[in-house]
């Protein structure tokens, strides 16, 4: 896990970053988060126990524990990815542990609304061309530019046509996503709003 954590705020337009690999289908939101885990008070710990029943028996050698993926940002799974439970703890889990982006075959419909709504984008690409970064050991250290405007994510060596939902996409170029920092925005609208509303005008005379 990385040593400070930093949440997403406003407006998404690009994310830069290594990848790593998670291979397998139907992972579910209990391997991504063990259920004995949501019982904390708050978000800030998950990040330590994403994985942990599925990396506890490798004993270091799981993707999450490598080295080399200390610094990973971006991650690259297989199909209906976050399936099971709907808890929003496995989303916070990953972005804890420090990923930003995700980019896989497909996704669990709650998960997703889950990712979007604290800032992580879920890209999907077709199979063969996901088990081909998988499956190239030179992908280990792939360095990504995800560029949201254009669904684009290019390397050095290649590059990606991202699919994105177009609702998804819009919320994350215009900051729509992030309800705290577009609530604020609107502190004026809000405060007219509080004052045209008769039953919270403090001033009428009570009865």
């Amino acid at each position: 896990m990385k040593s400070e954590f930093t949440p997403p705020i406003g407006k998404i337009s690009n994310i830069y970053g290594q990848c790593i690999s998670l291979i397998g289908n139907d992972i579910d939101t209990d391997r991504i988060i063990p259920a004995r885990f949501l019982k904390c008070v708050n978000f800030d710990s998950l990040g330590e126990s994403v994985f942990q029943d599925d990396r506890e028996p490798l004993k270091g050698k799981h993707p999450f524990d490598l080295e080399e993926n200390k610094n990973a940002t971006i991650l690259i799974v297989n199909s209906n990815f976050g399936c099971g439970s709907s808890r929003e703890h496995a989303p916070q889990a990953l972005m804890r542990w420090g990923i930003k982006a995700i980019i896989g075959e497909s996704f669990a419909d709650i998960f997703y609304s889950n990712c979007i709504a604290i800032g992580i984008p879920c890209f999907t690409l077709p199979k063969k061309l996901i088990q081909e970064i998988q499956k190239n050991k030179d992908n280990n250290f792939l360095l990504l530019d995800i560029d949201l405007k254009n669904s684009l994510a290019k390397s050095r060596d290649i590059s990606l046509n991202l699919e994105i939902k177009e609702s998804s996409r819009k919320m994350f170029l215009s900051g729509e996503w992030d309800a705290t920092s577009t609530l604020l925005e609107n502190e004026n609208l809000i405060e007219k709003k509080f004052h045209d509303l008769p039953y919270l005008d403090f001033n009428a005379e009570s009865f």
